[in-house]
């Protein structure tokens, strides 16, 4: 049995850490550099930095932050925000970033997927999807930070994101984002039912049950979260030990 991962996010906004509700209402969070520092060495298993505003504001995500990162983490690491192109890889490749997150712009130019993968390996690839559920309870992609509502369906959209070579997909449930009442557990198992590649569990952690859920109900290969580690309401040890506990393999900390 693979471990499950426990994978902190740090989202981005002016080169600070930022955590909201429902995608809105930021409040400052802390240095990047030194929360991934301090996740690192408490034992999580991999970090997501994401710009939330590259996109929107038309940016591209900056190469000195991945950097920088590199500098400071000894656990592998995404990074996303106004990825378009090839070329946005290759800088953020060499600048010691694992995976690249993209979101909108695969949406846009479902193709990028394709030139990712072969260019890179699909290892690489790691598709975010921001969805919330609409009137009759069907679940639609949104874009640029979830201001923009697509015609795209959630399941439509990962199987295809599956087929031209996400190496992962990384979900995130507005309408549970920053609630900290839970996860998607029923569109996750869906989800996990239809593909065969990783599924990232994002939006709605608020205790250590909320993870085992995801892991069991949700059927999810990672949990990811931001406030709860943020703020220290929950402790990655604690939580793995917690974890283990309850039959869930996860990785020893150090």
């Amino acid at each position: 049995m693979l471990a499950k991962r426990i994978i902190p996010c740090l989202d981005i906004k002016d080169g600070r850490t930022v955590k909201g509700v429902n995608f809105v209402n930021l409040r400052d969070a802390g240095d990047p550099v030194e929360l991934g520092a301090k996740y690192s060495q408490a034992g999580a298993d991999e970090l997501v930095f994401l710009d939330i505003t590259a996109t929107h504001e038309r940016r591209r995500t900056l190469a000195d932050l991945a950097r920088d990162i590199a500098r400071h983490l000894n656990i592998p690491f995404t990074i996303g925000g106004g990825i378009r192109e090839l070329k946005d890889v290759d800088v953020l490749l060499d600048a010691g970033a694992d995976k690249v997150s993209i979101n909108s712009a695969a949406v846009r130019r479902p193709e990028l997927i394709d030139e990712l993968a072969y260019a890179f390996g699909k290892q690489f690839v790691v598709v975010a999807v921001d969805a919330r559920v609409a009137e009759g309870g069907e679940w639609y992609v949104h874009l640029n930070g979830g201001r923009i509502k697509t015609e795209h369906k959630l399941f439509d959209w990962v199987t295809e994101a599956q087929e031209r070579g996400a190496g992962e997909i990384l979900f995130t449930s507005m309408d549970h984002d920053g609630t900290k009442a839970g996860f998607a557990n029923e569109a996750l198992a869906e989800m996990s039912d239809r593909l065969s590649i990783p599924i990232i569990a994002s939006g709605g952690a608020g205790n250590k049950e909320h993870f085992a859920d995801v892991f069991t109900t949700g059927k999810a290969d990672a949990g990811l979260a931001a406030s709860i580690f943020h703020f220290g309401e929950v402790e990655i040890a604690d939580l793995k030990t917690y974890l283990a506990g309850e039959g869930v393999a996860v990785r020893p900390v150090d």
